[in-house]
């Protein structure tokens, strides 16, 4: 007997708009039909829910009501106001991507464009480059319906590419700016292609200006390629001020000797969702992946990571630390994967929490599935409150309470910003810490 599965009003209001929008999307005729396959995979997934393993703590199926409308084209927004919307991270000299409303903004970027670094529209190149089609495909995570709803709405993005040999002696800086007034929808999918033997570092910063609505839904999915020999540190940056509900997906394949280095810092959003996939694909790789996310009033912020070996001698570290408080609600889930030919490999994992009130929650769910014999793996969680006797010391020192609380919490948080290897930056990113545990307001940040 077959059963039928009753979508929720978010699940068919996501098939309704798609055949209204689907038109409208940029793409050749073999890009509408990935699109409708992706849409036609959603439909028989639906939103992710406690039911699925992955997903048992981030129920979206109940937690998503509603589906916002895409964004109207949003007019005024100056370079003033994204320097305002970046606050620490405005002063990074950085070769600047702006997307309004998942719009790319040509008079609002500085892309200093040179043979070492080219930065494209999505929505160009899916109307333009009859190979496009390879930028919205995710053969093999047929199974997310996240990522099938990224490649069925995503309207633009960047495409970044690093030419092989090149050194770059700044960041590229893609910019994703919420100014929509009226509560809006916004799918946006980036690519970066690190040529054999490359060094850079590219900084997603997701932010809004103070006159956007509270709610807000983004879907935003990045295909990182890092090729022989090649480095690359990548940032993650969601400062998306409201109630809205910020889904991630980093997709990331490493060649040969290459070192990828990944950081997310998440702060100020209401329900926020970051997925990282990364596999090796070429023996001798290396990446560190780390992170610092920051809840309270009820916020809930999900880090999720599938780290495959599939190949032998790599090594990977995980370090992922987070401050909650108030009702805030931090979620870690990191599994890795030891193919049976991925012999030599070394893994280290590690998810730390500093639970602030007692009606915070954190769920960790570390995970190994080891399938060779000659390997070092281990893995850790740990939560706690703030030590009382660090507290009475710095007390001890004419420190006042406040201050030592606040001051023993950045030492915590520190230490994952320290895996920041560019140094204005990391910088940037203890001010951003700095201020939210003061309740600073981003704007007030800027000089």
């Amino acid at each position: 007997m077959n059963v039928a599965v009753l979508k929720t009003k978010a699940e068919q209001a996501l098939s309704e708009a798609f055949s209204g929008a689907a038109a409208e999307l940029p793409g050749s005729s073999e890009i509408r039909k990935l699109r409708l396959d992706a849409m036609g995979r959603f439909g028989a997934l639906g939103l992710p829910h406690r039911r699925v393993e992955e997903w048992k703590y981030t129920d979206l199926r109940n937690l998503v009501k509603e589906v916002l409308p895409a964004p109207a084209a949003s007019k005024g927004v100056s370079v003033a106001d994204i320097e305002a919307a970046l606050g620490a991270l405005a002063g990074l000299e950085a070769h600047r991507v702006v997307f309004v409303d998942g719009r790319y903004e040509p008079d609002l970027s500085a892309l200093v464009a040179n043979e070492d670094v080219s930065a494209a529209s999505l929505a160009t190149l899916l109307d333009n480059d009859t190979s496009a089609v390879e930028l919205l495909d995710v053969s093999g995570r047929d199974d997310d319906a996240v990522l099938a709803l990224n490649t069925a709405y995503a309207a633009d993005g960047s495409v970044v590419d690093i030419a092989p040999l090149a050194t770059l002696d700044k960041p590229v800086l893609l910019v994703f700016v919420r100014a929509s007034e009226t509560p809006a929808f916004v799918a946006v999918r980036n690519v970066l292609r690190v040529g054999e033997g490359a060094i850079a570092t590219v900084i997603e910063a997701h932010v809004t200006l103070p006159k956007a609505a509270r709610d807000f839904q983004l879907n935003a999915a990045t295909k990182v390629i890092v090729g022989k020999g090649a480095k690359l540190g990548h940032v993650k940056v969601a400062l998306e001020a409201g109630g809205g509900v910020h889904l991630s997906n980093w997709l990331t394949e490493l060649g040969p000797d290459a070192d990828y280095a990944g950081f997310h810092f998440t702060a100020s959003t209401g329900l926020a969702r970051n997925q990282v996939a990364v596999t090796f694909a070429g023996e001798d790789a290396r990446i560190d992946l780390s992170g610092a996310f920051l809840a309270r009033e009820g916020q809930h912020i999900d880090t999720t990571l599938v780290v495959d070996h599939a190949v032998p001698k790599c090594v990977s570290r995980e370090l992922f630390k987070g401050v909650l408080e108030d009702h805030a609600r931090g979620v870690f889930q990191g599994k890795v994967i030891v193919r049976p030919d991925a012999q030599k490999t070394d893994g280290k994992q590690m998810a730390q929490v500093l639970m602030l009130s007692p009606d915070c929650e954190f769920d960790s769910k570390p995970e190994l599935e080891i399938y060779a014999d000659d390997v070092v793996c281990g893995h850790g969680s740990t939560s706690a409150d703030i030590d009382d006797d660090l507290v009475f010391y710095c007390r001890s020192r004419g420190i006042p309470e406040a201050e030592a609380r606040a001051l023993l919490i950045e030492s915590f948080i520190g230490e994952a910003l320290e895996k920041v290897e560019h140094e204005g930056l990391r910088d940037a990113l203890g001010e951003l810490a700095h201020n939210w545990l003061r309740r600073i307001e981003p704007a007030r940040s800027v000089a």
